[in-house]
């Protein structure tokens, strides 16, 4: 069999009357490859365009200017990073980027649970430095967000629950995060960023220009993802997986840049203490996962202490609840952060 990565348009879900039949399509594009592309999406052009103008603007600045949102200085994990900072599996990525999420109050310092101190402000340049990047920033959160909770309305209808059944599981504080990412050439025989699953729900993926993302093919081949013009780029989180008991899988990818490359990506996040509770779903969808060896030995990506006891990659078991998911992708990826504001915690 010959896999590929399939296209859902959101124009077929709104014009069919938001039809069960439609939504299956798009279930059993997550049961398959766990990727696919977006279109009909409603994200103007003209914005994407202007979105990644600044991005570039922002990457072109000087070191020192950039380092006034280095991530070192956030017990959130909100900021900019040097190329090399970020681990993947332990390995370091060819990367340099700038991780942002929902902003919240933070919670009292030393609550507990410890994953509640991810939430707090973001870092932003000031103004007069980057004018209107701040607000073209928050503008993606807000356009992508609504994508995807529509996506998330069809998928619910698509597993037979209620329209806003999965919305309705991300509490009073959602938090989705985003990266703008700016990749040099990736040297011989390492990665942008190395192969991996994400946490969360869904990510929702701009690619610039240039291509270099890759998604493992379940005969386990390398599928080089090349969206159509103005596609969104779609896959599942390991969060979805879990709780829909493997039917939709996160798939792994990477990426690796012939040329410099630049991407945003959108990470649909909810509150950092919901559950991951199976969902009720009827008995066709946990018989398929039973039939297929692939989505009964599907994993998660693994602990930090995992990975230093020579654990494989991506073979642990979920957390459970989102924001132990999150802290754990944090301590894996950012030791240096993670030393300095909670040391001890490695």
């Amino acid at each position: 069999m010959t896999w590929s990565i399939p296209t859902f348009s959101l124009e077929s879900w709104r014009t069919a009357g938001n039809t069960t039949d439609v939504a299956a399509q798009l279930v059993e594009m997550c049961h398959g490859v766990g990727f696919f592309y977006v279109v009909d999406h409603g994200v103007p052009a003209e914005f994407v365009s202007k979105y990644f103008g600044l991005l570039e603007q922002f990457f072109a600045l000087p070191e020192d200017s950039k380092a006034l949102i280095d991530k070192r200085n956030s017990p959130h994990f909100r900021g900019w990073e040097r190329v090399g900072a970020e681990l993947t599996n332990n390995r370091v990525d060819y990367r340099e980027q700038i991780d942002l999420s929902t902003e919240h109050s933070p919670y009292a310092p030393g609550v507990e649970p410890h994953y509640l101190r991810l939430d707090g402000p973001n870092q932003w340049l000031p103004d007069e430095l980057l004018p209107g990047f701040r607000a073209a920033v928050n503008e993606f959160f807000d356009r992508l967000g609504a994508v995807a909770w529509e996506l998330m309305e069809v998928m619910s209808v698509g597993l037979g629950l209620p329209r806003h059944h999965l919305r309705e599981l991300f509490g009073e504080r959602p938090l989705s995060f985003v990266k703008l990412i700016s990749y040099p050439r990736t040297p011989p025989g390492e990665a942008g960023v190395n192969a991996h699953h994400d946490a969360g729900f869904l990510t929702l993926l701009l690619q610039h220009r240039v291509g270099g993302l890759q998604a493992l093919a379940p005969d386990g081949e390398w599928l080089d993802i090349d969206p159509p013009e103005g596609a969104f780029v779609v896959n599942i989180g390991e969060m979805l997986q879990a709780m829909t008991g493997n039917y939709f899988v996160a798939c792994t990818h990477r990426v690796i840049a012939t040329e410099p490359r630049f991407s945003s990506a959108y990470f649909h996040g909810p509150d950092l203490r919901t559950p991951l509770l199976p969902l009720e779903l009827d008995s066709r969808f946990a018989d398929a996962v039973a039939a297929s060896p692939r989505h009964r030995s599907a994993g998660f990506m693994a602990k930090r202490h995992e990975l230093l006891d020579g654990h494989t990659d991506i073979a642990s078991t979920v957390a459970p609840v989102f924001g132990e998911m999150m802290w754990n992708y944090y301590v894996r990826s950012y030791p240096d952060v993670v030393e300095h504001h909670y040391p001890g915690a490695l």
